[in-house]
């Protein structure tokens, strides 16, 4: 079972990167010609945008940076997800969506030297991507599993020290007419 949700995580990492991708070609080919669309008045618009840093565009000269740190956290996590053999499906599927946006992010500053963005809330000012919200899913999923499902240690919290017998109380209180 773990082999293949190894090879599964690997799936699915390559096809999140294929979609950023796909979506990215599509996004220089037709939307940076035009600059933006706008398909809510008021609310959402596509707006093709270059980001040469991180967030906000912070760091914006330093792309060597962004690469190296990505492409070691990238490293990382593929090893994370072919040694450790702790993960839950929450766990895995994080570090899976991590993976494929830290990937799509870094072919695309390999690529041109920055990153494309297109998504873009007129409430939220950062124009942003789909691995961008790959990343952003995985780690809130990673936040979501180390506040509710992990003990102190990060593992997985081990059931109640009597929980294997609570189905005999809701038996009993069922016989029992409760």
């Amino acid at each position: 079972m773990p082999y293949i949700a190894v090879f599964l995580s690997f799936v699915a990492a390559a096809a999140g990167i294929a979609v950023d991708q796909v979506l990215k070609a599509a996004v220089v080919e037709q939307l940076k010609p035009l600059g933006r669309i706008e398909l809510i008045p008021g609310f959402f618009q596509l707006t093709y945008v270059e980001n040469r840093g991180a967030a906000f565009g912070i760091l914006a000269n330093y792309q060597w940076l962004f690469i190296a740190v990505t492409a070691v956290v990238c490293l990382l996590i593929a090893a994370a997800l072919i040694f450790y053999r702790g993960h839950t499906a929450l766990t895995r599927t994080a570090l899976t969506l991590i993976l494929a946006g830290g990937i799509g992010n870094m072919i695309d500053r390999l690529r041109y030297q920055y990153v494309v963005d297109y998504i873009h809330f007129q409430f939220f000012p950062p124009v942003f991507n789909f691995a961008d919200i790959c990343v952003t899913v995985g780690c809130a999923l990673l936040v979501i599993y180390l506040l509710f499902f992990a003990d102190d240690r990060g593992r997985p919290k081990q059931p109640g020290r009597y929980a294997k017998y609570a189905h005999y109380n809701q038996n009993r209180n069922h016989r029992m007419g409760g």
